[in-house]
This record gives structure tokens, sequence and C-alpha cells, in this order.
């Protein structure tokens, strides 16, 4: 079992910026598929992004795409979510996760919060207009 404990969230004015991480434990950090998701209320949970094991390769959702980065530092056992150009819609619980393969996996399974198999607890997001 993998713990993950996300922090950085907060309130932010729109067009403001945030830094989300998320520190793992275990010592096979470097092997893990992660992502991030998030939960509006009465919402469902969506993708936000990944990144592979190796951090090489990274997917995003439109929504987000050109305005957040996803990364990550094995040596620290922590990925991150840079949050810039923030906007009322990204008002969310933001979820840090592990998937439930290595290596990568095609779009589909990035993107289906069903093949994660660790969460963090989440962290509050919220962009004021």
């Amino acid at each position: 079992q993998v713990q993950l404990v996300e922090s950085g969230g907060g309130l932010v004015q729109a067009g403001g910026s945030l830094r989300l991480s998320c520190a793992a434990s275990g010592r096979t950090f470097s092997n893990y598929l992660m992502g991030w998701f998030r939960q509006a209320p009465g919402k469902e949970r969506e993708f936000v992004a990944a990144i592979s094991p190796g951090g090489g390769s990274t997917s995003y959702a439109d929504s987000v795409k050109g305005r957040f980065t996803i990364s990550r530092d094995n040596a620290k056992n922590t990925v991150y979510l840079q949050m810039n150009s923030l906007k009322p819609e990204d008002t969310a619980v933001y979820y840090c996760t592990k998937h439930r393969v290595g290596g990568w996996a095609r779009d589909a399974m990035l993107r289906d919060w069903n093949e994660y198999d660790n969460w963090g607890q989440g962290t509050q997001v919220t962009v004021s207009s």
C-alpha cells in the first residue's frame, strides 16, 4: 500500500497560480505512473493529468492543457501539479493517485479513475472570480 499526501491547495484569484505537491511513501516510487484527478461539488471525479514513471511522458485533460504542468522528482518521491491561469471552473478537490500498472498506458486507461489503486486525501483548490 502506498500512502499519498497532497499539499499546496488554497484560495486564489482567477488568473493566479498554485503548485500542488504529492509526497509518496515507499521505495519504488520511480516505478509508478502517477496522476491527478479533481472533483467539484455535484460532479464526477475527472482526470487532470498523468506522468510516466521516469517523467518522460505526460497527458492532460483538454480543459487544463497549456495551463497546468505535471512533473515529478523521484529522488524526493514527489509529484507536482503547477497550475497557472486558474479559472473559477478549476475549483475542486484535487487528488493525487497511483496507477495500478507501471510504465505507460493508453489514453483511455490514463483517464479512467478505476485504473488507479491508491489515492491521497485530497486538497481543496478554490478560484475566486
